[in-house]
């Protein structure tokens, strides 16, 4: 038996005196809530497509047992090492999506999935956090070495990343990369012509897309003129959320999941308020908040400016995924197709978020030498 006591110098006890156990509970507390909203939503809709009534909560089980052990494994890794590991996977990861254009299955009219047996990947699922540590890097060693074209080397891995994502089509992945990757650009310090040049780029992209993307076109007209389509989902998914009330209608007793083909994914939320009530939404939302700005909170401290854009922009993009999916249930955003991060069915969102969060839990851990080198910056 391993003694976890404080002169132990084994990784597990060194792990689990550095690492932030705040945000490790909060981590567990909502893969249990996922669970829990997973035996509510999810049977409902193996039977209307005539699965075995627990189809999806085996399948989640499946995948939960490797994504605690990836979570728990990244986080015991140091810094270089969760660059080194950040690199493998981007290189893995963005090659796999680039051959879903080739191989990849028609979805909804997107290529993003490999079939691999008996289940399927999304390998932009993990380029997402792969990508947002080494743009992190670039970006770090671009200020720590003059003459280091490591803002370039940033914006051609984003060109690259978003070009492919553009040609799938995903263009709320595309979006939620720009969003996360700007927030990293912007603490990296980039110049007000920086700005206008990527602001340009984002708008003419947008309007690209609503011209030549019918699909993105009727998501934008049904948000902003829903007489002009079909806003069946959305529809549903708020008057679960009139009928849930304060208190919710009882385990079991909603009637959203009966009738929404992406009531375990894209609108598990809207189950969650319609049997829990706005009490279980509030937790929920209470859950991912504590985790930020927790997060957040902790990298204030940290003297390495790489530490500091990776952390945060892994946090940014853990909690905006969450703000997004959020969003669309309760029609402040157009549908974007975005799943709740540990919550929502899925087997590559599940293992991408716990390599997210494991490389976030290991860059967050208390390290000697990051202290006393902040306290030393801070006396002075």
């Amino acid at each position: 038996m391993i003694r976890l006591a404080r002169t132990n110098r084994s990784a597990i006890a060194e792990w689990w005196w550095t690492v932030d156990k705040l945000t490790l509970l909060g981590l567990l507390s909502l893969m249990l809530v996922g669970g829990v909203l997973a035996l509510a939503a999810s049977p409902a809709v193996a039977m209307r497509i005539h699965l075995p009534p627990f189809h999806f909560v085996y399948r989640q089980l499946i995948f939960l047992a490797p994504a605690l052990v990836i979570m728990f494994g990244v986080s015991l890794l140091n810094v270089r090492q969760v660059r080194r590991l950040a690199v493998l996977v981007f290189l893995v990861s963005f090659a796999l999506m680039c051959l879903t254009l080739v191989i990849g299955p028609e979805v909804k009219g997107a290529h993003r999935w490999l079939g691999v047996g008996p289940f399927s990947i999304q390998p932009s699922e993990f380029v997402k956090p792969a990508f947002i540590v080494l743009a992190a890097w670039m970006f770090a060693e671009a200020q720590r070495v003059p003459g280091f074209p490591g803002t370039f080397i940033a914006l051609g891995l984003y060109a690259a990343v978003v070009g492919v994502l553009a040609l799938q089509p995903d263009f709320g992945q595309l979006m939620l990369i720009t969003m996360v990757f700007g927030a990293i650009f912007f603490m990296a310090g980039l110049s007000w012509a920086w700005i206008g040049s990527l602001a340009t780029v984002a708008v003419v992209g947008a309007i690209s897309a609503y011209s030549l993307m019918p699909h993105v076109a009727s998501r934008v007209d049904r948000f902003l003129t829903p007489e002009s389509g079909d806003t069946y989902q959305i529809d549903r998914a708020l008057d679960a959320f009139h009928t849930g009330g304060f208190f919710g209608r009882g385990p079991g007793e909603g009637e959203v999941k009966r009738i929404l083909p992406d009531a375990h994914t894209d609108f598990i939320f809207a189950v969650a308020a319609e049997e829990y009530g706005v009490i279980a939404g509030l937790i929920i939302i209470g859950l991912f908040c504590f985790i930020v700005m927790r997060t957040l909170n902790r990298v204030m401290e940290e003297p390495d400016l790489f530490v500091q854009f990776a952390a945060c922009g892994l946090t940014s993009l853990f909690g905006l995924q969450a703000l997004i999916n959020m969003a669309v249930n309760v029609n402040l955003i157009p549908s974007k197709g975005m799943t709740l991060p540990f919550i929502s069915y899925g087997g590559s969102s599940l293992l991408a978020l716990a390599f997210t969060m494991g490389m976030l839990l290991a860059l967050t851990r208390h390290r000697a030498g990051a202290h006393v080198a902040h306290a030393a910056g801070r006396r002075g």
